[in-house]
């Protein structure tokens, strides 16, 4: 009996409560740009779009800055080296603009916080 009682009140407390819908809206989440084992990509604009460039890990020179191509920047990236990699707004990876390291576990950023103009692998 008692067991009825409660279920019967529940029951009618539920259905006098006012309804409510979340109705929470998140904004599409781009797909994440193609980059192999071992590489460091990265795009010219946001979202992983414009130009791609791809660096090999087995082409790369740990603990070494390297500039990209004049002109060029990078507004998103994936790192999948296996090693950190810092990026820098500066072209000679000075530490005196904005610069942040991802892990090599596989890091995708869809927006950089700044353009990136040069980037440095790091030994693990």
């Amino acid at each position: 009996m008692r067991t009825t009682v409660l279920a019967a009140a529940l029951a009618l407390t539920a259905a006098l409560a006012p309804a409510t819908v979340s109705t929470v809206s998140a904004a599409p989440r781009p797909a994440l740009g193609a980059c192999g084992p071992g590489e460091l990509c990265l795009w010219g604009k946001p979202d992983f779009k414009g130009a791609r460039q791809a660096y090999e890990l087995s082409g790369l020179d740990i603990d070494s800055c390297v500039p990209l191509p004049d002109g060029t920047t990078a507004e998103a990236l994936a790192n999948r080296t296996g090693r950190p990699v810092t990026t820098y707004q500066s072209a000679e990876c000075a530490e005196t603009g904005e610069f942040e390291t991802y892990p090599g576990g596989g890091t995708w950023v869809p927006q950089s916080p700044y353009r990136v103009r040069a980037f440095k692998v790091w030994e693990s």
